[in-house]
């Protein structure tokens, strides 16, 4: 896999320099953008501090790309039509949203989002976001935009299929990055990770409780499916649960799936409807 600097390409270059930059990467210049924008954003203080400091963690960035290209061996050895992308470095809005990006033949990888959760440059993000502003999380978030392009998660859909869903993209991460933690994995600490496990079973028992599990209501992806820094069951125990729970009890029957249906492969998995997941699944929480 070829790694392409953007971003040492665009903090690089003077100003005059723009219109072979844009002729090289006409992908990262948007047509209706005027020239002024780029101008200033490679001239501008702060994004040249920021790529500062990238650049004292990344200015090398091959360990980076032999990590990149073992996920890929494992992705292409299950998904063998998947083509290969070439990795572009760059430095993007600050987006949390889009850490990296798998574009088929490009991934995309944002550097701004893994200075340490500490850095000054994050001081003004919340602590729920930040907190997985880390280098190891890298790989994970490679991963994760990976799994996006291949199981995609509907607005729409039931709870369950959104549950379902959010647990085979992180049952993607059990098989293609199996030496991280269930905490690197889903970016959780590990106190939430303990918190989860404790009280699986009294989650479980109010989405049954509630009768959520085939509610199509909106909004259970923002209490449950989405990145906040705290579940909403409405209850006191609010402020101690970890955001997106929902995408952990997910994780947690699409694995109780896998162990109880072994013949199952992945490809198979990622097709199968939710329902039929979650009936076969024979998840029961753990006490």
């Amino acid at each position: 896999m070829k790694v392409i600097r953007f971003d040492q390409a665009f903090f690089n270059a003077k100003p005059q320099d723009l219109n072979a930059l844009k002729n090289k990467f006409p992908d990262f210049f948007d047509p209706n953008t005027p020239d002024d924008f780029w101008i200033e954003k490679n001239q501008n203080k702060d994004w040249r501090g920021l790529y500062q400091e990238t650049q004292k963690k990344f200015a090398d960035f091959t360990a980076y790309q032999n990590q990149i290209e073992n996920v890929f061996k494992h992705i292409k050895y299950y998904f063998p039509t998947v083509k290969t992308p070439q990795i572009y470095t760059l430095i993007s809005e600050m987006d949390y949203n889009y850490k990296t990006i798998y574009a088929h033949d490009k991934l995309l990888v944002g550097l701004e989002f893994y200075l340490g959760k500490d850095h000054v440059f994050y001081q003004s993000i919340p602590a729920y976001i930040r907190q997985n502003f880390e280098e190891r999380q890298l790989i994970p978030n490679v991963v994760q935009s990976f799994a996006e392009k291949v199981v995609s998660i509907g607005n729409n859909d039931t709870f369950i299929a959104m549950m379902v869903a959010s647990g085979k993209q992180l049952y993607l991460k059990d098989i293609l990055i199996p030496d991280y933690t269930d905490a690197e994995k889903i970016g959780y600490t590990d106190q939430q990770i303990l918190w989860s496990k404790e009280n699986e079973a009294e989650i479980w028992k109010k989405f049954i409780e509630d009768n959520l599990l085939y509610s199509t209501d909106a909004k259970l992806a923002p209490r449950f499916i989405n990145l906040a820094p705290f579940s909403k069951f409405y209850l006191e125990i609010d402020n101690e649960s970890p955001g997106r729970i929902g995408q952990w009890m997910g994780w947690q029957i699409v694995r109780s799936f896998m162990e109880n249906n072994p013949e199952v492969t992945i490809q198979q998995l990622l097709k199968m409807d939710a329902k039929v997941v979650f009936e076969k699944s024979k998840y029961k929480p753990k006490k």
